[in-house]
């Protein structure tokens, strides 16, 4: 479980509010690899319900706390609670100490620090003497790190879609602690190839469905992804073979390969428009989508977006950027919600084994963060 006194705002000798550093150790040590975020889910659900100005929800390992003040306005903070796989890289570990402090471990950056910024201010902002500008709604989700059709945030956009309104929403991924706007759309395909199973001493007889595929890998190998500006913000798109499978034995022709191809596609394009493009690279080939998220554009234009990166980099300095990896800032977009990216952790960390987060950024997030929700 998760000590409560490390979110009592007035708790910590700094006089700053929760003890973070502590508060993201606790919450990564409970394991929650995706399909395993109940531990976890349940330690927090019992932090959200001892606070009498939340209404709480919950639906399997997806929670819902939502101030109900009358305000004009309705903002939203989502995180995932899940994480990839463990390699030995938990418990956490610190190192060093102050501001130049470290925090190891796998979610520390993707994105559980994120998480521990957001559950100190949901504990924080709304109870007496801490009153927001706008209503918030603060939803911890699960199964983010896998398959989208199992998305915990997808789960409540279809069971509880009332639940995600709100008039701008931001989510805690890792941003280096800057604003990331919109995100690349992902699709994931199979590219199958067949053949004629045969005895290797003798394999004239038969037809080599790895050898099949060579073309596609030589298109993959050739291909040179786009650049592409949307709304001010420039995006990078990737394609790339990620998995290939094929092969019976050693002494057999193999008769079917299968080559797994990831598209990062920039949210100038539709899902339909993407499925297009890659059959046209990979035409003459067997093409098979098994997943697919479109992106979604920056949105940064829209009046309470804009005066949040105006609020926050004023603290944190430098410009908007644009999110090249796919979050779930695409799926605010398809409500009609303008979303941006912004947590603690550096993105190019998340998933690594050397997972690690600046501490300093927890509470340079938090603090930026609540300034701007309480109306600084």
């Amino acid at each position: 479980m998760i000590d409560p006194a490390l979110l009592d705002p007035t708790g910590n000798s700094n006089g700053k509010g929760s003890d973070l550093v502590a508060l993201t150790r606790a919450i990564c040590d409970i394991p929650s690899v995706s399909g395993d975020e109940k531990a976890l889910a349940d330690a927090i659900e019992v932090l959200l319900r001892g606070c009498a100005h939340l209404e709480v929800l919950r639906d399997g390992d997806a929670l819902v706390a939502r101030t109900n003040l009358g305000r004009d306005r309705r903002v939203v903070v989502a995180g995932h609670i899940d994480t990839v796989p463990i390699a030995d890289n938990l418990p956490t570990r610190l190192a060093g100490a102050g501001d130049d402090a470290v925090l190891w471990g796998r979610g520390t950056v993707d994105m559980l620090g994120g998480v521990a910024v957001a559950l100190a201010l949901a504990v924080e902002l709304g109870a007496p003497g801490s009153e927001p500008a706008h209503d918030l709604t603060w939803i911890f989700y699960d199964h983010e790190e896998v398959d989208s059709a199992l998305n915990g945030l997808g789960r409540l956009a279809r069971n509880h879609p009332e639940l995600l309104r709100g008039d701008f929403a931001i989510l805690g991924e890792p941003t280096d602690a800057g604003i990331e706007g919109g995100c690349n759309g992902t699709m994931r395909i199979e590219l199958r190839t067949r053949g004629v199973a045969a005895h290797s001493a003798r394999a004239w007889i038969g037809e080599n469905a790895i050898h099949a595929v060579a073309p596609a890998l030589a298109r993959l190998a050739a291909y040179e992804p786009r650049e592409v500006e949307v709304d001010g913000l420039v995006y990078r798109e990737g394609l790339n073979a990620v998995r290939i499978e094929g092969g019976i034995a050693g002494n057999v022709i193999p008769d079917a390969c299968v080559v797994e191809v990831n598209y990062r596609f920039a949210p100038s394009r539709s899902v339909e428009e993407a499925e297009a493009h890659l059959r046209e690279v990979f035409e003459g080939f067997d093409v098979v989508v098994t997943d697919a998220a479109g992106g979604a554009r920056p949105g940064l234009d829209d009046p309470l977006a804009a005066e949040f990166v105006r609020s926050v980099l004023a603290t944190t300095g430098g410009v908007p950027a644009p999110k090249y990896g796919w979050t779930d800032v695409a799926r605010f977009s398809e409500l009609g919600v303008p979303a941006v990216n912004f947590g603690p952790g550096d993105p190019l960390l998340a998933h690594k084994d050397d997972e690690h987060l600046p501490v300093a950024q927890l509470a340079q997030c938090r603090d930026a963060l609540r300034a701007w929700l309480l109306g600084g």
